[in-house]
Parts: structure tokens; sequence; C-alpha cells
């Protein structure tokens, strides 16, 4: 049994793990880094990249509908080709996050399972990790509900659906979070039946207004979404499964599982290490340190909040601060934005119109503007959507978005909170004419339009002023 001394060992090389190993090796501290599946984690391998890059194929065929004076054509979809791309694409990312990357950078990389064996101590195959600080970055997986029969069936999650290579004639999915609706929209768009079976209401998590505009569109395309329809069991066979609901029964060929995600934890040993921990992940403090043993810390899924590849590098920012240098830090989240990547895209930063409304009550105001002013969007054809800020005395404390490039233009307003921006300096940013950017700045106008064009007072004021002036 081979025993290693190091400064810092991490565990896991999805996104939170590669990024705290990375910053720290790079910064002189020595490294260990266990990883007993694949580098890069859920990210790269079955989540934000081939999602993205099949969404990218089946907004390509979905292209050929025409419109704007280009006629119709029928997509020839070849979908073990989409495939294809899709693989290709992780392929082309993979070397950021390699094992033989890494090593060059100066981390031990270890590829088996881990678990702890004492305060201080790891095991990773016949090695013992003794380390100052341990980082746990193990990620998330799919959740696959107990619902009876359906371990008669061949059912597909995140991990599988990837490597699908036949099209599915009815793809039925259980799920309508954003992933569900993600691969509802881009397996539409290459030629599949589709029937999403939500247990509550579809996107429940985003703003009701923002998700019904998505929805709308999604269902648009031929999409069926059945809300309301919690899955009771499941029978049949692989090529005809019947999902049974209260609401009826829905067959199709092949089953898609989308219903959330289970952190990573099992395996590990934690209260070997006397790492306090429940189903949602470690339990830590403000700083991501674990409650019970603070040589640990977790980050990502694992630290048991918002469960987005940039959360987890955003809390590699704040644990590397604490490892390297004892500096205290604490994760934020007021600040943190995410997307559904459906056309429309919805994103979301901050609070929601609701929830900023139970907060604050009517201190809060809500300045809205819609896409079907904007003349980008006009002049492209796609101007249905609409941005919604919620303003607490002057700043923004959310912000909501659905329409095209919302995942980009979300952004703006994730910039403007981080840093406490007034809508002032929204107001008085300059930006190219036309882009779709202009939402943005037009909403924080909405704001400040009543007071400037509705203000009586103001009115009086500029009378006055023009008597005057020479």
């Amino acid at each position: 049994m081979a025993r290693i001394e190091t400064d810092i060992c991490v565990i896991g090389a999805g996104s939170g793990g590669l990024s705290v190993a990375a910053g720290a090796v790079q910064m002189g501290a020595r490294v260990v880094l266990i990883e007993g599946h694949k580098m890069g984690g859920d990210c790269l391998n079955y989540g934000c990249v081939p999602s993205k890059a099949l969404i990218a194929a089946g907004k390509r065929a979905h292209a050929m509908q025409g419109g704007l004076g280009v006629a119709p054509a029928a997509a020839k979809v070849d979908f073990a080709a989409a495939k294809d791309h899709v693989a290709q694409v992780i392929a082309t990312i993979a070397p950021t996050d390699s094992q033989q990357r890494f090593e060059g950078l100066g981390v031990k990389v270890i590829r088996t399972q881990a678990r702890f064996v004492s305060r201080t101590e790891v095991q990773a195959g016949e090695n013992v990790i003794v380390a100052r600080r341990f980082v746990v970055a193990t990620g998330s997986g799919p959740l696959v509900p107990p619902i009876p029969g359906l371990d008669t069936v061949t059912v597909h999650t995140n991990e599988t659906i990837f490597d699908l290579r036949q099209r599915p004639d009815h793809l039925l999915i259980i799920g309508g979070g954003p992933i569900g609706m993600e691969m509802a929209q881009a397996h539409r768009r290459l030629g599949c039946k589709v029937t999403v079976i939500e247990g509550a209401r579809a996107l429940g998590k985003d703003d009701p207004e923002a998700a019904a505009l998505v929805l709308d569109s999604l269902r648009a395309e031929g999409i069926e979404i059945v809300e309301e329809a919690q899955a009771d069991r499941v029978s049949g066979a692989d090529g005809h499964i019947t999902v049974h609901t209260g609401k009826g029964d829905f067959t199709g060929t092949h089953l898609l599982v989308a219903v959330g995600r289970k952190v990573n934890v099992e395996g590990l040993d934690l209260d070997k290490a006397g790492v306090a921990f429940d189903r949602r992940g470690v339990k830590v403090g403000p700083g991501l340190r674990s409650v019970t043993n603070r040589r640990v810390y977790a980050v990502g899924d694992a630290a048991g909040g918002l469960q987005f590849t940039h959360v987890a590098g955003y809390h590699a920012g704040v644990v590397i601060r604490s490892l390297l240098f004892g500096l205290p830090s604490k994760a934020r989240t007021d600040h943190i934005p995410w997307a559904s990547y459906t056309d429309p895209e919805l994103a979301q930063v901050g609070m929601t119109e609701a929830e900023a409304r139970k907060r604050h009550g009517r201190a809060v105001e809500v300045a809205r503007f819609d896409f079907a002013e904007n003349d980008r969007a006009i002049a492209e054809g796609r101007a249905r959507g609409l941005v919604k800020v919620m303003v607490l005395r002057g700043r923004p404390v959310g912000a909501t978005i659905a329409g095209p490039q919302a995942g980009e233009l979300i952004g703006f307003w994730a910039l403007a909170i981080a840093n406490r921006l007034k809508m002032s300096a929204i107001a008085g940013t300059v930006l190219p004419y036309p882009t779709l950017g202009e939402v943005n700045k037009r909403a924080a106008g909405a704001y400040f339009s009543p007071r400037l064009f509705e203000n009586a007072t103001v009115k009086r004021v500029v009378r006055l002023v023009q008597r005057w002036l020479p």
C-alpha cells in the first residue's frame, strides 16, 4: 500500500474538482486528483456538452422550415450522424479535461474510486492519500424513481440517451424540467414524436409567465406536454412502453427519465471522516467547509445547493481562497444565473417576481420589456419573448428572460446583481443598434419612464426652465 502525502486531495474530476486542482497546483500547492469514472464528469460526458450539441443538430433541422422569403424544405435527418456530431464535440473538448493535461500541470491523477478511511486519509486503490485538506467534488447522477414496472423496460437517462443511435419513433419523457424539455425539443426537431409527462407543472421552478411562453412554443412544434400527471406505473416492453397516469395512459417506443438528480456521496465513507451529510450532499457552512470536519470542503452538486456546472466552477474559486491562503471566503447564490436551452430560451438570475414580492412586498417594482418591440428580433422573425426585472430601491434583485438567446442576455443582469449596480447604470449604457441586447437597456428604461414622463413635478420643472432659457 503506497502512502502519498499532499496539500490538497480533490475527489472528483468534474467542473468543480478540475477547477480546484488546476488553480491550486498552478499556485504552488501539491495536489492529488482522484476520479473513478470519466475525466470531465457529467457536464462533458453526459450533460451540458452533449445536450447542447444535440440541440444544435435539432436547430439546424428546424431551420429547414423556411420563412422570411425562403421556401421550406423537408429536413433529411440522419439520426446516427447527429449522434456522431455529439461524440465529436465531446472528443474536441475532452483534452482540456484530460488526465494528460492535468498531469502536465503537475497534478497527481489517480483513476479509481476513493473512500475515506479516517479524518485525514483517503484510500484510492493501492494508495492511501494523507492530505491537509480534502475537496469533495463528486457531482451528481440521474435520479430514477421507484415507479412500479420501471425495471421491466429499458430506461434511458442523460447518461445513456446520447448513445442511442437509432431514432425513437415515439419518445416518452417522464419529467418536465429543463433536461426533459430540452431533450423533448431536440428529439422532436430530429423527427421523433415526443410526449412529456410531468407530475406537477412543467418548468415549475421558473417564472410561470415566462415558462408558459416557452411551453406554448414547444407545443406549437408538436410536443405533447401533459402536466399534473404523476407516473403511477410502467408496463409493456421495449418498443411498446406505456406510462400509466391519473390523466390517462401514454404509449411510446422509448422512455427517458428526467425527474432530477441525486448527489454522488455513496461509497465515500464520509462517516469515517466525521463528515456530516444527507441526501442533498455534504453539510457545509457559508465557506463550503464541512460543518463537522474542517479539513473537508465540498463544491458543486456535492455541496448541496444549486446544481449547475457554472456553480461548481464558482465554488472552486471560493474554496481556493481558503485552501491556499487561509483567507475567509463565502459563497453567494443571489447572483447565480441559470438557463434552459429550449427555443426560445428561458433564463433567470436572482429572485423571480413571486419570490421578490414574497420577500419584499410592495417595495419591489417590476420593469418589463417585450421582444416584440426590439428591432433586431423583429428583423429576424423572432419577436416573441419578454424581460422582467425585479427592482428594490433602485437596484435589480432578479431578472427573468424568455426569448431568443436568453442564456446570453441574462449575463447582463448577473453582472449588475453581482456588483450591486443601480438601474441608472444599466439605463446609461450605450449598446450597438440593432441588437437583442437592447432589450435589457429598454427594460431599465421602462423602470425610469414613469418617473420621467408621468411625473407632474418633472413636467412643471421643465416648463419653468423653458421659460427662462435664452
